[in-house]
Formats: structure tokens, sequence, C-alpha cells
């Protein structure tokens, strides 16, 4: 099984090795090492083994280049501005000293003394003139990196269509080489394990799945090939701001899929859509995010903590809970500016890194706000412990704005969420929406929409009793249970495996 993270945070891989292990498959998880030091630990029955991925090739090839163009007096790109800049501190330094030496009570030689003084401010005046120009030199270079740090300038505007009509999808290769970082980190050890099946967590692992099941043919020895779509890659928000990122990653997609031999994902939306795009002989197999039935592995005695102690508020505050990744696009600035309007109300974000740049903004926006005691950034929890970890709240809040991905999948917070018995606040992104106002376990506010979001969250709070009664309707949450899913997961690999 492959996955590019770490694997911590990443509920349904974890889920997947997991389950899979437990029915019976012999599974090695392999992810990607967070500080280049390989790492192996046991997820129920399943092996984990992080690798550790160098990206040499992940910088742009210009950036180790001198910009004639845009900087002709800049530095070259190899370190040595910082060093001219702190070596002419370092000189006006010793002179500032030197010269204040001289003034030192007991020193002789009076004219000796003004002649080297008179030498000392000429060379202070040599080292300002020395810092102007190696400040110059250092803004050249400066300003050349950044007209080409999003890579969107006509030249390289150029270069990514030139690439793509004469390689198509194969383009990648130039567009975005560090998958091939990848390839050369995972590439042996999924060999040396020879495996049966492949199951590769979306779109980076497919190439190298892909890949290893090629070379496994040449040798006369079959591999089977399971792609977990977890997203619509078209539909996403590009993880870096780099113009060649996204057509990179589309075409080898686009490459290697035809190479899967059975294609998974989270929706019936996606697998519309990955169907049509991807000419899938059948649609894929769809395995929902959805949490454990019973929040918690046996082996696993650790106590879930709480998440109002951990906010360091009373049972009876009114507490709103977000749970999951942060980012402009997942609508959390929403939440922040409310406050003002909902009097008592408490905010929780449950997120990957509470030191982030994006939450410490959001806190100092709440300080502006004058409501920073009543915003709360706690980190993950195991994903076993999650649902118990959340039904400390009151309210679970999906307020992600509208993006292609967004609106074709119930996504995983929303199973937690309910699993949580937690009454929903959610914008009008379409599945989530449509659910939503079928099932009546909450309120739908139209995406960005202040006033809107205000609306819905008063009234969830004036009758939560009311829309925590949804839950109580037969069979509701009984599809909506990972081991619901592993059934699904598990017969397909027999499947693929029956021969």
């Amino acid at each position: 099984m492959l996955v590019d993270n770490g694997v911590h945070g990443d509920s349904r891989v974890q889920k997947t090795a997991a389950s899979a292990a437990s029915a019976g498959w012999d599974v090695v998880l392999l992810g990607r090492s967070p500080n280049l030091k390989p790492q192996s630990w046991q997820l129920g029955q399943a092996q984990v083994r992080l690798l550790p991925v160098p990206t040499p090739l992940a910088k742009p090839a210009h950036e180790y280049r001198r910009h004639w163009v845009r900087g002709p007096f800049g530095y070259p790109p190899t370190g040595v501005a910082a060093r001219r800049a702190q070596w002419v501190k370092a000189w006006r330094a010793d002179l500032e000293v030197r010269l204040a030496a001289l003034g030192l009570p007991g020193r002789s030689g009076g004219a000796r003394r003004v002649l080297a003084g008179q030498a000392l401010r000429s060379q202070l005046l040599a080292a300002r003139v020395a810092r102007l120009w190696v400040s110059f030199r250092h803004r050249q270079l400066n300003r050349a990196r950044q007209a080409r740090t999003k890579l969107d300038t006509p030249s390289d505007r150029f270069y990514t269509f030139f690439w793509q009509k004469l390689h198509g999808d194969r383009a990648w290769r130039r567009l975005d080489p560090t998958l091939w970082d990848y390839e050369l980190a995972y590439g042996p050890e999924i060999d040396k394990l020879a495996p049966d099946l492949v199951h590769a967590h979306d779109f980076r692992m497919l190439g190298v799945g892909a890949r290893a099941k090629i070379r496994a043919h040449g040798k006369g020895r079959r591999v089977r090939l399971v792609w977990d779509a977890h997203e619509y890659l078209p539909g996403i928000k590009r993880w870096t701001d780099n113009a060649r990122w996204l057509p990179a990653n589309i075409g080898h997609e686009r490459e290697y899929s035809p190479h899967a031999d059975a294609v998974v994902t989270v929706s019936e939306g996606l697998a519309d859509l990955l169907r049509e795009r991807h000419r899938l002989r059948e649609s894929p197999t769809v395995v929902l995010n959805a949490p454990n039935a019973d929040h918690g592995p046996e082996a696993d005695d650790a106590p879930v903590p709480e998440l109002r102690e951990l906010c360091g508020i009373a049972p009876d505050v009114p507490l709103l809970v977000y749970s999951g990744a942060a980012a402009e696009q997942r609508g959390l600035g929403i939440a922040v500016e409310a406050l003002p309007q909902l009097p008592g109300v408490h905010v929780a974000l449950v997120v990957p890194r509470p030191e982030a740049p994006y939450i410490q903004g959001l806190l100092k926006r709440a300080a502006e706000l004058g409501v920073s005691g009543r915003v709360h950034a706690v980190p993950y929890v195991p994903h076993w412990q999650v649902v118990p970890f959340l039904s400390g709240a009151q309210v679970g809040l999906i307020p992600i704005h509208h993006w292609p991905n967004h609106e074709i999948a119930l996504i995983t917070k929303f199973f937690e969420y309910s699993h949580a018995r937690l009454p929903l606040v959610v914008s009008d992104v379409r599945m989530m929406a449509e659910t939503v106002r079928a099932t009546g376990q909450g309120e739908v506010f139209r995406a960005e929409d202040l006033p809107d979001f205000v609306r819905a969250v008063k009234a969830v709070l004036d009758d939560p009793e009311g829309y925590r009664a949804a839950y109580d309707k037969p069979g509701l949450l009984t599809d909506w249970t990972w081991e619901a899913q592993a059934v699904i997961l598990d017969r397909l690999y027999q499947r693929l495996l029956s021969d």
C-alpha cells in the first residue's frame, strides 16, 4: 500500500491498511518520512514503513542559474549573496571598533592617530559604498527570483505549451520532475517486497504503483494495481504556487490511469467523473471514508482527550467545532468573523498543526475582533478517538467554499460529526447540502455569506436536540461505518486475486 505522506493524520489510509490486515492480507504500508529518516511501526497487523524522500528535483532548474535578463547585476543563486552581505557588516563593525579604540585614554602618537582615524573613516566610507552595491545586487537576485516564483511569465507559459505539445501527458517529466523523486524512493522498496497487489493512494502514488506493475510484468510476475482516487485532480486548488504543477500532475494521472486494474474512490459523484475522464471500463468502487463503528481498536487503552478541557470551557458553554485540514478554501475564517454576533459561543479548530501560519492568522484576527478567548486551536487525535473527542462540542462546522471537489462528496468530517451525533452547519456545496436537507441533521448556509452563517448557527443552537433527533432514524448511520466499507474493499481484493 502506497501513500505520499507520513500516514499520521490520514485516517483513510490508516483504516484501509489496518482493516485489510485484520481480514488476513499481508499488508506493508509505504509512506513518506517527514524528517528524511526511515521509520517503521505496526498499525494493527499491518506494517508501516516511512521512506526518506529527498526532493532535489522539486527546485526548478532556473533557480540554479544566474538571471541575466531580469537581474544582470544580481548574484548567482548559490548563497553567496547572504555571505557578501554578512561580510560587509562584519567589515563595518570592525572599522567602527578600531575607530572607537583610537579615542581611548592613554593612546599615544597624536599625528599618527589622526592619520589612522582619517584612514579608518575612508574605509568606513568604502564599506558603506560596498554595502549599497551588495544590497543592489541582492535586490536584483530577489527580484529575478520572485518574477518566476509562480512560473507564469510569458517564457514560462511558452515552456509549458511547448513540452505539452511535444510530449502530451508525458510532459510532466519536464513540468514537475519531482514526481521522479517519489519513484526513486519508493520503486526499489516495492520491487524488494514483490507484492501481488499494489494499492496506490491518490494521484502521486498512481504512477509509482503503475511503474512497479510494469517492471514486475517485464520479469514475468503478475501484479494487480488498485488506484484509490481521493480527489478529482482537475478540480482541486493546486498544492503549490506554481502554474506548471496542475497540468503536470493531470498529465501524470492520465498517463498511468489505464494501468489500474480497479479504481476506488470516495463518492458516486467522483466515480462518475473519473469514469468519464479516464474512459474506465467499469465504474470505480465507492468506499466511503467513514469512521469505525466502535470508534477505537481493542488494543488502544489511551484515554480520549476531553475537547472542552483542552479549550478550558465548562460543559454548558456553546461550542462549535471544525475538524480537518486548515486552509482558506475550507472557510474557517467565517467562524471567527461570526463570533462578535454570537455572544458566549466558542469555536474549536481541531487541525494538524495549531502553530501553522494560517491558524495563527485566525487567532490574530480573533484578537482584533475582541474574541480571542473564544477561539481555540487544538491538535489532531488518533483517528479511532475522533468521534468521542468531537462529541464534546454542540455543533459541527463544514464552511467550505465552492470548489469542484467540494461539491461531489460527503467528506470525512461529515461522517465523523454524524457519528458524534452533532447537528451540522454546512455551506451549500451540492452533495452535503442535499444530504443535510434530506436528513434534517443540520442547517445549510450560503458559502462565504456571514449573515447567513450566523443565522444557521443560531437556528441550530436554539434547538440542538431537534436536529440531533435525525440520527435516531433507523439505518441512517448503518452504512456510514468503516466496517461496512472494509467489506467492499476486501471483496475487491479477492476478485482481483481470485486466480
